[in-house]
């Protein structure tokens, strides 16, 4: 277990930081509480693990050997993150709508499949397995980067529920969204440098 403390610890740092999982996940709980945002929470847990895993096998290393396929995911991540960023931007939650709803575990578990800072951090993880069997980095992978990642996105689900106390009115909530906004669309621009 001491020789994985490395990884930990990389992983740890890796999804901790400011990227879209922790965007969104602070925004939803925010605008609706923590029990609300759990099946989002448990979709970005599930859906890191997956792609670690995937990665742990080989498959993330298309990426990097097909640099046009690495280019497309650019694309079409950022076009998803611009869409959110565009709703998160326009949002009203002072005036929540019968429509509004948090991410569901799907949505959250499909969306890590173009989160490009997932794919990053697990193919720069894969050398902290580099010598172990496939299988086992695959294994080793998926269960470190879901279990981090579970408390991680719980973390930012509850700091948002609890930043919603301070929003108490329209402009303060307006504030708050265009900020979650320009970071996502900021993130975004940044997978292009």
């Amino acid at each position: 277990m001491i020789e994985y403390l490395p990884l930990f610890g990389f992983v740890f740092f890796g999804l901790f930081s400011p990227g879209p999982n922790v965007i969104l996940i602070t925004v939803s709980g925010a605008r609706f509480g923590f029990q609300r945002t759990i099946p989002h929470i448990i979709g970005v847990a599930l859906g890191v693990g997956v792609i670690a895993a995937v990665t742990g096998i080989g498959i993330g290393a298309l990426i990097t050997v097909l640099p046009a396929l690495g280019f497309l995911l650019k694309i079409i991540a950022s076009l998803w993150i611009f869409w959110m960023a565009y709703n998160l931007w326009y949002a009203d939650p002072a005036k929540k709508r019968e429509t509004d709803r948090p991410f569901t575990f799907i949505k959250a578990v499909l969306f890590q499949w173009i989160n490009p800072k997932v794919w990053a951090v697990a193919l720069s993880a894969t050398a902290y397995v580099a010598t172990l069997a496939p299988v086992q980095q695959a294994t080793t992978l998926a269960g470190t980067f879901s279990t981090i990642n579970l408390g991680v996105c719980t973390f930012w689900a509850v700091a948002g529920s609890l930043l919603s106390y301070l929003l108490t009115n329209p402009l303060a909530w307006r504030t708050f969204m265009r900020v979650m906004a320009l970071a996502l669309v900021g993130f975004s621009a940044l997978l292009f440098l």
